[in-house]
């Protein structure tokens, strides 16, 4: 079973015509999710599992009045769906009335996104084991100058379907592809550890065997890592680290939580800080589902559309995240929920990660950040650790491997220390990141994980 199994279009919207049929809500909203996934992962050279999923849910959200409630099922015949339907009524008389209650849409005007690929949907165990085999040999070949690598990674495949429909018209429609390949290698010795990965819509354009081959360098490389003292230094973030971080703005970019007070982006005294420079003034960020680049969602859960946004611009901030209700509240326009969904881009510079570490005096090397947790709402700061390959750059070249840190930082603080900026590279699907050189990056303390 593969990508065939997905709802086509008018099989999506069948069913939640149907399913609007059972609804004496005053507005019923139907999402339905139809999955196909599958997986297979490695370990010391050998294949350990290999699955597949498919699946379709139904989300049933009723409206009474200011009440509001959602029930779901995978149980698709007509008995099944009229009780979760009686279930979502059941609930939203039980919940309290929501003064902030949206009204559900009526038909919108999307942008088509050719997401899809096939050759990802049709990614089966045979081609997944022939990937990892690919991989694995790679990495084989490339980490003979530790004797052997021991070798461990995960691919999947993705493809889905989502639909949104409303007993108001609206009705909406998308598909699309992904897959996701990482790898990990570790040197006998236990003490060098690297890391690849990469991510596309379309499974052609990853290389598996590039990624076997960066993470058996990484590991060799990355043998007998010294510490040194822990404090600011010069951090040289590959795309994948400036990923990991970069991400997590989205956390901050609520419109409510800045005219609230909330917020890095709150104005003292009130208000919201659109309009003023909040990171390096070479630095854009955007989403752009219809971007060839990133493909993302064209709609969000209630069927609202995705647009092109532009978060930052050369530095300045021009656009928050505004649900519906707080767009109405503060004569703005809506953005719709999550709007990195939309797909995210950092752009800015030019210059290859190798060009990067070849213009720095002294610095740290990190491949990729590893347990990130939430630490302080108003400036956006975070803490985690440094994984799977952390070097120490010396005029222009790598010199040793280094230990393992933790780090205390602020995605939008360490924008604003940016010494240089890279071209964008595809981290993941929807993501293109570039390497990032930053000042003063907070390293707090070492560690010896590896």
């Amino acid at each position: 079973m593969s990508g065939d199994a997905l709802l086509t279009r008018d099989q999506a919207k069948a069913l939640a015509d149907r399913v609007l049929t059972f609804s004496t809500a005053d507005e019923t909203r139907v999402n339905i999710a139809s999955t196909w996934s599958g997986n297979t992962r490695f370990a010391d050279s050998s294949i350990t599992t290999s699955g597949g999923s498919a699946d379709v849910s139904v989300t049933v959200t009723v409206t009474l009045g200011k009440r509001r409630a959602s029930a779901s099922t995978n149980v698709l015949d007509d008995d099944s769906l009229k009780r979760t339907v009686e279930r979502a009524l059941t609930l939203a008389r039980l919940s309290p009335e929501d003064p902030e209650l949206m009204p559900e849409l009526g038909p919108q005007t999307y942008p088509t996104i050719n997401a899809f690929v096939d050759r990802t949907a049709d990614l089966d165990p045979e081609v997944r084991n022939a990937a990892a085999k690919r991989a694995i040999e790679s990495a084989t070949d490339a980490g003979k100058a530790a004797g052997r690598v021991f070798t461990a990674g995960y691919l999947e495949a993705n493809a889905r379907a989502v639909a949104v429909a409303t007993s108001k018209g609206l009705f909406a429609y998308h598909r699309a592809t992904d897959g996701n390949f990482s790898m990990t290698s570790r040197t006998p010795d236990g003490t060098g550890s690297g890391w690849g990965s990469a991510g596309a819509r379309d499974w052609g354009k990853v290389d598996p065997s590039g990624i076997g081959r960066i993470a058996a360098q990484k590991a060799v490389a990355s043998r007998n890592p010294q510490p040194i003292e822990p404090g600011p230094y010069v951090a040289i973030l590959e795309p994948q680290a400036a990923t990991d971080l970069v991400s997590l703005i989205n956390r901050s970019l609520s419109a409510r939580a800045a005219d609230e007070g909330r917020s890095p982006f709150a104005k003292p005294g009130g208000g919201n800080r659109i309009g003023e420079k909040v990171v390096d003034e070479r630095l854009t960020l955007y989403s752009d589902p219809a971007d060839a680049t990133l493909l993302g969602d064209p709609f969000d859960d209630q069927g609202f559309p995705r647009r092109r946004i532009v978060w930052i611009e050369k530095g300045v901030l021009k656009n928050l995240i505004y649900s519906r209700f707080w767009a109405q509240k503060q004569n703005a326009m809506p953005t719709g929920e999550d709007a990195f969904a939309g797909g995210l881009a950092l752009t800015g510079g030019t210059k290859s990660t190798e060009e990067i570490i070849a213009g720095c005096e002294r610095g740290i090397l990190v491949t990729h950040f590893f347990y990130i947790r939430y630490l302080e709402p108003r400036t956006a700061l975070y803490t985690g650790l440094t994984r799977d390959g952390v070097f120490l750059v010396e005029k222009g070249k790598i010199t040793r491997a280094l230990k393992n840190f933790r780090w205390n930082e602020s995605p939008l603080l360490m924008l604003n220390r940016l010494d240089e900026v890279g071209r964008p590279e595809p981290t993941a699907p929807g993501y293109m990141m570039p390497a990032l050189r930053i000042r003063d990056f907070i390293f707090t303390a070492v560690t010896d994980a590896v």
